[in-house]
């Protein structure tokens, strides 16, 4: 089957819920690629007109709002050993050096650094369950994590959406061209976003993880 007949078939819900279902795993504080699932699957719409870039971009806005929800009400409930369990399980995500510098993060910035969090790859994981954990006012959690989640979400689609479309017309002849590029292109980002936070790992000093455990004001 040609692939541009292959991507045609494959169906717009199951795009959907793709994007929706690993944006909001990930954002519930499940290490996983949601911005290469979401960057993969734009410039999939933008070269398939059965997928609505609205309706895509919707999506994966309520999964990251939803997704940081719950991770939030879990952080709540866990605490201290919710931290401390996620380190072994996920020592290269969670790692003490990882969480010293979420926790420093929130501390010095509060609410926005849900917001910011949103646009970097560690404190998207740790945006939630860390929020939750320092106890931060839900309403607080709340405006954020919605401005924050549309911005993110809702941007990222508008722009590669945009890039898409004026590439696809040069692509149009090539389509397995275009599926090429939009793997690439998504591979790039993740390995950006591997390097930042293998840096601020480095960067994090090696007493990080005895400092008192900030306290965040009701």
């Amino acid at each position: 089957m040609h692939v541009q007949e292959w991507l045609e078939s494959v169906p717009a819900v199951a795009v959907y819920l793709l994007v929706g279902g690993v944006i909001g795993l990930e954002s519930l504080g499940i290490p996983l690629p949601g911005e290469i699932v979401l960057v993969s699957a734009t410039l999939m719409a933008a070269s398939q007109d059965h997928i609505n870039p609205y309706v895509l971009g919707a999506c994966a806005v309520a999964g990251a709002i939803i997704g940081d929800s719950i991770g939030y009400l879990i952080g709540r409930k866990g605490g201290k050993p919710l931290l401390a369990w996620l380190g072994r399980k996920f020592p290269k995500h969670f790692g003490p050096h990882h969480v010293a510098t979420a926790e420093r993060s929130f501390t010095k910035w509060g609410m926005w650094a849900v917001f910011v969090g949103r646009f970097i790859a560690l404190l998207r994981i740790f945006a939630g369950p860390l929020a939750g954990v320092l106890k931060m006012p839900y309403w607080k959690f709340l405006i954020a994590n919605v401005l924050g989640g549309i911005a993110w979400a809702g941007g990222t689609v508008a722009v590669i959406y945009s890039v898409g479309k004026v590439a696809e017309k040069w692509l149009h002849q090539f389509s397995y061209l275009g599926l090429v590029a939009a793997v690439l292109f998504g591979a790039g980002s993740f390995v950006v976003m591997r390097i930042k936070a293998k840096k601020a790992q480095k960067n994090a000093p090696d007493e990080a993880a005895e400092q008192p455990e900030p306290a965040v004001a009701e």
